[in-house]
């Protein structure tokens, strides 16, 4: 297994090599779920030029008028999708200095039925730029291809966990959760703070992270920070915090941030995240015993509880991550959300 920067080099074509390279492939994979839970990822089979469109059109959004940008801005979507002016997300109860755009899956929007599960509120379609058409068709294929990709990853997580690799297929098919971010970190001035985002966990199975060329994703490790600056041609692929449910802390969604590049320039991203149904229940897998004495359980934090209940989880964190919108759309269930001064899940 190589390393960079601190994390892990892993290439995820060896997972569909032979025996002897899979066997390599699923020790390493192990080996950086319990060291960091992050690792960058080669042999992926995404195209550059495929990437290249995604970042230059990324660019071309975020360099659009601000009445161009706030035409799909999120506060007008009760499905939590579309543009955010920096500030406007939170982490850890403090506005994140990105802008940033949220992407889901095109789908329409259900009636509102208060005695309904209020997961349901979630679906519905995607808010798209007029000022920039080539926005839409370009994201839609991104997300099915990395859509795909992390399915390969958590397929391989599955076996790394002696399982079949179809294990988690009954709660992500034939609908999962998926989430695509593009998103814009101003430069800032060394006396401001440096939070573009806070601390936080990711809420799903994985997160398949694109960037660019500038630094400033940052991982816990042993009471600080590992670096983790773009590696051309790899994704950062992180665990989320349905593989620690599932896992019983085997697999554990680790504390990240991202630092506010420097005055005069900024840094782009884009993260997917994925997700099961808003219907599942993350149900514990039967390790081995070798593999359950590895366990550590899964993270207990009252301030940030993880529910096995998927939607009720998904939830939790786009309320407390958009809080303008939750106020907007959905302050009957706002009763009894606190704000979080700990490390949180967040998209």
């Amino acid at each position: 297994m190589a390393a960079a920067h601190g994390l892990p080099v892993l290439d995820l074509s060896a997972f569909d090599a032979g025996a002897e390279e899979r066997s390599v492939f699923l020790r390493s994979l192990r080996e950086a779920a319990l060291g960091p839970g992050f690792f960058y990822l080669t042999g992926h089979g995404i195209g550059p030029a495929l990437t290249r469109d995604v970042l230059k059109l990324s660019r071309q959004f975020f360099a659009l008028p601000e009445p161009d940008k706030l035409a799909i801005e999120m506060i007008k979507s009760p499905h939590f999708r579309g543009y955010n002016r920096a500030g406007f997300e939170h982490t850890r109860g403090k506005p994140d200095w990105r802008e940033q755009v949220d992407i889901g899956a095109e789908r329409e929007a259900l009636p509102v039925d208060r005695s309904a599960p209020a997961w349901l509120r979630l679906q519905g379609p995607n808010q798209w730029p007029a000022a920039l058409p080539d926005l839409n068709p370009v994201l839609l294929h991104y997300q099915a291809e990395v859509t795909a990709l992390a399915i390969r990853v958590l397929r391989a997580f599955a076996a790394a966990l002696d399982q079949p690799d179809d294990i988690f297929e009954p709660i992500y098919t034939p609908v999962p959760n998926q989430l695509l971010k593009i998103i814009r970190y101003p430069g800032r001035d060394p006396d401001q703070s440096d939070q573009g985002v806070g601390a936080h966990k990711d809420s799903g199975f994985v997160t398949i992270l694109l960037q660019d060329e500038v630094a400033g994703l940052q991982v816990e490790a042993d009471g600080g920070w590992i670096e983790a600056p773009p590696l051309p041609g790899s994704f950062v692929v992180n665990i989320g915090e349905i593989l620690e449910i599932a896992s019983n802390g085997l697999l554990r969604a680790n504390v990240h941030r991202v630092v506010s590049p420097p005055a005069g320039s900024d840094r782009l991203s884009v993260a997917f995240f994925l997700g099961a149904r808003l219907d599942a229940t993350v149900r514990p897998l039967q390790l081995s015993p070798e593999l359950s004495r590895l366990a550590r359980g899964v993270t207990q934090d009252p301030l940030n509880p993880l529910f096995r209940d998927v939607g009720k989880n998904y939830l939790k964190s786009r309320l407390r991550s958009h809080p303008d919108v939750a106020r907007r759309h959905h302050a009957d269930l706002l009763e009894g959300e606190p704000a979080s001064s700990e490390p949180a899940s967040a998209y």
